[in-house]
């Protein structure tokens, strides 16, 4: 989980208007960061972000939980963002298919042969920004949901799936797919592998079994026997290894991944509405209070 959401909670709980409007910028910038890298227009991250907001206000001083806000807040904005008016038109409508989007025969040789992409060349690049964003669009959106979530929120696996609405081994699925395409497609930006053929040479059976696991061990997730036999296999595979580390890399460029800011004069009137809000959401649960210990 972000950090600011926590520090957001804890600073709402003092009362005085300078720490209320710094816990509600904080939490502007949460919900802005999130929607822009889901919706990729500025116009309907901002709109994601100002609903959302105005629509939790009346319901923060009910939360005493930094998971149960942020599980909260990326339900309202996730909700809102797979209904902004501008679809992704990069998006394709079918599912992602491990079987389609792992290597094949060839891409391994060549791998074997050029090793992983430098990390200055794949991930420093000036456009390398740009380029991510526009690969992370081009996920359909439940993919994209549980990359961001997972790898640019930093929401932990129950966390997301309580988020989403699905289990944590389907999460896991989604994640690591999106993961591969993102990759794949910064590959092929980079020069490396190019769109796969319809016809492709077979993939070697050991290499294929375990590339569904890369994302647990990357994040630390599988068992210690799962573990030891992909280690094993590594150990003597190195177009594995190099597959591994251009994976790894990605998901590090993912993590550092930073979406523009907002607009100050916006952010500001927000910031306005969202206080008085919060300020009358705040009387209401004292009203409450004080005519409950009447009785």
């Amino acid at each position: 989980m972000r950090p600011e959401l926590e520090k957001a909670l804890g600073t709402l709980k003092p009362g005085r208007r300078e720490d209320l409007e710094r816990a509600l910028a904080l939490l502007q910038d949460t919900v802005f960061s999130f929607s822009f890298k889901v919706c990729g227009h500025r116009q309907d991250a901002e709109d994601t972000m100002q609903e959302t907001l105005l629509r939790a206000a009346a319901s923060l001083p009910r939360f005493d939980s930094p998971k149960a806000l942020a599980v909260w807040l990326y339900k309202v904005a996730k909700t809102r963002c797979l209904m902004s008016r501008r679809k992704s038109k990069f998006a394709p409508k079918e599912e992602l298919s491990l079987e389609v989007l792992m290597p094949d025969r060839a891409e391994l040789e060549r791998l074997a042969k050029g090793g992983a992409p430098h990390p200055e060349r794949l991930l420093l690049a000036g456009e390398s920004a740009e380029r991510v964003g526009q690969a992370v669009l081009k996920l359909p959106p439940e993919y994209r949901l549980a990359l961001v979530l997972h790898d640019m929120e930093e929401l932990s696996t129950e966390e997301i799936a309580r988020v989403l609405g699905v289990r944590e081994g389907t999460v896991r699925v989604r994640l690591h797919r999106a993961r591969v395409f993102v990759r794949n497609a910064l590959a092929r930006a980079d020069g490396g592998a190019k769109a796969r053929e319809k016809i492709a040479p077979p993939r070697p059976m050991g290499c294929k079994d375990l590339f569904a696991s890369l994302s647990d061990y990357l994040d630390g997730q599988l068992d210690v026997r799962h573990c030891a036999a992909l280690e094993k296999h590594l150990d003597g595979c190195n177009p594995c290894l190099m597959f591994l580390e251009s994976l790894r890399q990605t998901v590090e460029r993912l993590k550092k991944q930073k979406p523009g800011t907002l607009d100050p004069a916006r952010a500001a009137r927000t910031r306005a509405e969202l206080l008085a809000a919060y300020r009358k959401a705040v009387e209401a649960v004292a009203g409450r209070e004080k005519r409950g210990n009447r009785k």
